[in-house]
C-alpha cells in the first residue's frame, strides 16, 4: 500500500447525522477496546501483520493452487484477482477521498497494539477489503474452498478493531468494498459452466464407422497429441493432418477439397477458420477439442475424444448458428463472439498469458490489465446516433445476463446475436466495472444489453480493431454483424431420451 502522509485534514462541517454516527462508531470503537476477547490476544495481532500487503492471501491462495485441483485453482486465481481489484480501488479513490484520522490509543491495552502503527488514513479499512475480496472470490468458484478461508477473513478484519488501528465503520466499509470488487470480478470473468446449452433437433450426416471420409487437421501447438492419436485408433480409415499453425488454413483448405468430413483439432481461432472453410464447401465439421478445450467445443459437449469418435461413428450431428461480420470488403463468420472497443485487447492479453497461466486465469489477468491501460473510446453511429463506446461485445446465441462478459450460452441455434454494450465516459475502468457491477440488468446507466438478428455501425473509425474468436482484424466505416441460421453442420453427441 502506498503510504498516504498527507495528514491535513479539512474540519468537517455542522451535520446532525453525521457527528451521530461517528459518535456511535467511537463508543464501539471504545467498547472494544475495553472488553477482552478471549484467545485473541496471541493470535489476532500477528494475524493483522501476515496481512500486511496481501501476503498471507498469497501464502494461501498458493497453498490451494498446490491442491492441483483445477477448482481449487481457478478459486485462488479468482481470489486473488478480487484481491488486486479491492487493492486498486481502496489506494487510488478510497483513501484519498474520506481523509479520516485514525482512532486514538488511549483505551487500546499496551498488549494489543502493533509495533509499527500505520500512517494512511483510517476509512476504508484496506485490511477488511483484501479479505472480504479474497474471501468473497474464493467463495464465488469453491463455496468449500470459501467456507474454509472465511474464518481468517474474518479474523483479520476484527483483528483491526482489535489492535486499535481502524474504527469498526472503517472495517465495514472496507469489507463491503472488498466483496463488491470479487462480485465485479466474476461479472468480467463469469465462473465456467460445464452443462453443454441447448440445440434443435439432431439432422443428417455421414456415420462413418472406421472414420473413411473424415479428414482432420490438427495444430500441433494445441496439446492435442493423445486426443488424436486415440482418434486414430478409433477411426483408422481417416485421414490425421499435423501442421504448425501457420500452416493450419492452407492445411484445411487442401482437406476440405477431398473430404465427406472436415476435422478441426485447435483452439477456437483454428476452429474459428475451419468452420468458414466448411461453410464454403458444404461440409459437415467434426471439432476435436485441444488440450484445453475451447467454449465452442466445451458448448457441444465435447470434452474427450471419445465423445467425438461416438457422434463420427453414429452420424449424430446438430445444426447450430454461424455469427456473421461485414465491413466494406473484409468478411469473416464467428462461433462464439465478435467485439469492438476494449474487447480486441482483452484478447490479445488474455492469449498472451494464457500459455503461461490457463485460459481462465488468464481472462481474468486480461481483465485486470486492460483496466488499468488508458484507452480511447471508439465512436461509431448506432441507429443513426453517434455514439462513443468502450465495448461491444455480440455473442452468438443468448447467454445468460453476467455483466459485460459472455456467460453460459443457452442455445446454439435460436437466431439471436446477444450485444453488450459499456457506453463510453470519462474513465474505461469505472465504467467496466460498474457494468460488470450491474449484472443481470439489461439496462444501466453505462451498460446495455439487447438481442437481435441484426446490428449495423457506421462512421467507424479506419483501423479499429475487430476480434472474432480470439483472432482480430481491423475495420472501418461500416460494419454489420448477422446471422447465418443453422448454417452448420456439427458432429454432436445427441442426448439419450
Amino acid at each position: 500500500m502506498t503510504p498516504d502522509v498527507d495528514l491535513t485534514l479539512p474540519v468537517p462541517g455542522p451535520h446532525r447525522v453525521r457527528r451521530a454516527l461517528l459518535s456511535l462508531d467511537s463508543d464501539l470503537f471504545e467498547f472494544a477496546a475495553e472488553r477482552r476477547w478471549p484467545g485473541a490476544g496471541p493470535v489476532l495481532p500477528r494475524l493483522s501483520r501476515s496481512a500486511n500487503h496481501g501476503m498471507l492471501w498469497l501464502a494461501v491462495a498458493t497453498a490451494m493452487a498446490a491442491g492441483r485441483t483445477p477448482r481449487a485453482r481457478r478459486a485462488a486465481a479468482r481470489g486473488m484477482a478480487s484481491l488486486g481489484l479491492a487493492s486498486l480501488t481502496i489506494n487510488t479513490v478510497g483513501k484519498r477521498s474520506v481523509r479520516r484520522p485514525r482512532p486514538g490509543l488511549d483505551a487500546v491495552p499496551l498488549s494489543r497494539r502493533l509495533k509499527r502503527q500505520p500512517i494512511t488514513t483510517s476509512f476504508p479499512s484496506g485490511h477488511a477489503a483484501s479479505a472480504a475480496a479474497f474471501a468473497t472470490g474464493v467463495a464465488l468458484e469453491s463455496p468449500g474452498w470459501g467456507a474454509v478461508v472465511a474464518p481468517v477473513a474474518f479474523s483479520v478484519a476484527m483483528s483491526r478493531v482489535y489492535t486499535g488501528v481502524h474504527f469498526p465503520s472503517d472495517v465495514l466499509a472496507g469489507a463491503a468494498l472488498g466483496a463488491g470488487a470479487a462480485f465485479a470480478v466474476r461479472g468480467l470473468v463469469p465462473p465456467p459452466v460445464t452443462a453443454a446449452p441447448a440445440t434443435g433437433p439432431g439432422c443428417a450426416a455421414p456415420a462413418l464407422a472406421d472414420g473413411a471420409g473424415l479428414v482432420l487437421v490438427a495444430d500441433t501447438d494445441t496439446g492435442g497429441a493423445d486426443r488424436v492419436r486415440a482418434v486414430r485408433e478409433a477411426l483408422p480409415g481417416a485421414e490425421v493432418v499435423t501442421c504448425p499453425p501457420w500452416e493450419v488454413r492452407t492445411a484445411l483448405e487442401k482437406a476440405a477439397a477431398r473430404a465427406r468430413v472436415l476435422g478441426v483439432c485447435g483452439d477456437d481461432g483454428t476452429v474459428n477458420a475451419a468452420a468458414g472453410i466448411a461453410l464454403r464447401h458444404g461440409l459437415p465439421l467434426a471439432v476435436l477439442p485441444g488440450g484445453s478445450p475451447g467454449r465452442f467445443a466445451q458448448d457441444l459437449g465435447l470434452t474427450r475424444a471419445g465423445d467425438l469418435v461416438g457422434a463420427v461413428r453414429r452420424g449424430e450431428a446438430t445444426r447450430v448458428d454461424v455469427g456473421r461480420f461485414r465491413s466494406g470488403d473484409r468478411e469473416g463468420v464467428f462461433l462464439n463472439s465478435c467485439g469492438l472497443g476494449v474487447h480486441p485487447d482483452l484478447v490479445r492479453e488474455r492469449d498472451r498469458w494464457s500459455e503461461w497461466v490457463g485460459e481462465w486465469p488468464a481472462g481474468m489477468l486480461a481483465a485486470l490489465r486492460v483496466l488499468r491501460a488508458g484507452h480511447r473510446p471508439m465512436t461509431a453511429r448506432v441507429n443513426g446516433r453517434e455514439r462513443p463506446l468502450w465495448l461491444l461485445s455480440a455473442e452468438n446465441g443468448a447467454h445468460e445476463r453476467t455483466g459485460i462478459a459472455a456467460g453460459h450460452r443457452l442455445d446454439l441455434a435460436d437466431g439471436l446475436l446477444d450485444v453488450r454494450v459499456v457506453h463510453g465516459g470519462s474513465q474505461p475502468s469505472g465504467r467496466l466495472l460498474a457494468a460488470a457491477a450491474a449484472g443481470r440488468l439489461s439496462r444501466s446507466p453505462v451498460h446495455a444489453a439487447v438481442r437481435t438478428d441484426r446490428l449495423r455501425l457506421s462512421d467507424v473509425e479506419p483501423g479499429t480493431l475487430l476480434a472474432h474468436d480470439g483472432e482480430v482484424t481491423e475495420v472501418s466505416g461500416e460494419v454489420t454483424l448477422d446471422k447465418l441460421p443453422g448454417a452448420l453442420t456439427v458432429y454432436r453427441p445427441l442426448p439419450v431420451h
